[in-house]
């Protein structure tokens, strides 16, 4: 074999092995995302008595257990689709106890009709909102003579007034609030459009005053509804 043609076949060979580690390192980063993502609320999960915790096909997880007595359901959900903002993952954190009540009421922080996580545009009849409420929301209900009482509703929405607020919905099926938990970082993603998002725990200190919140809401629609009977 001629030198020249040794020096193509390590040259190939080194190629290849490369190739290989570059390969072999990609798989490993990956799995390691997965992983992370996976945990995501692993720390929040820290706050609930029992519990379980299902990893949807997008790679985030979904929890539910026991915190004070009452069973919460929190899910996170990724929005990339929207061009217009940047990439966003969003905390549902959901209360599925009924409630006397017989209307839904849902306000929507910075409407866009976006808003892929919600059900608010379903909801037949767009109320104008209060003066009281949060600057640029958005109200709508199925039934707005059988809402709860302003001075109530004023006490707990003044909670969206918070940038990471985004969405309340009181409903006779039970109560959620929706929660910024991040955002993609802006220069690798107008750079790279890189949207990685949900590598490092969502705090159970920033979850467990979410859940506090939708038990003391809870507590005050039941009660009040119970003594205009």
């Amino acid at each position: 074999m001629s030198y020249t043609n040794v020096l193509l076949a390590l040259a190939a060979a080194i190629a290849g092995t490369g190739f290989l580690y570059v390969l072999t390192r990609n798989i490993m980063d990956s799995r390691e995302r997965a992983a992370r993502r996976a945990a995501f609320l692993d720390d929040v999960q820290t706050l609930f008595s029992g519990g379980l915790k299902k990893v949807s096909a997008d790679g985030f997880p979904r929890l539910s257990g026991t915190y004070r007595g009452l069973t919460f359901d929190i899910q996170v959900v990724p929005d990339t689709l929207n061009f217009r903002k940047l990439p966003s993952l969003w905390l549902l954190v959901t209360l599925p106890e009924p409630l006397p009540v017989r209307a839904t009421f849902d306000l929507m922080m910075r409407p866009r009709g976006v808003e892929l996580f919600s059900k608010h545009t379903d909801l037949p009849v767009q109320m104008a909102a209060d003066p009281a409420f949060p600057h640029d929301c958005s109200v709508r209900t199925d039934a707005p003579e059988f809402l709860p009482r302003r001075q109530l509703l004023l006490k707990h929405t003044a909670i969206l007034e918070n940038p990471y607020a985004k969405e309340l919905l009181i409903s006779p099926k039970g109560l959620r609030i929706v929660w910024l938990a991040e955002e993609a970082n802006r220069g690798n993603y107008l750079l790279f459009r890189d949207s990685e998002m949900g590598l490092s725990p969502f705090p159970s200190a920033n979850a467990k005053p979410l859940l506090d919140y939708l038990i003391d809401l809870r507590e005050d629609l039941t009660t009040r509804l119970e003594t205009e009977r």
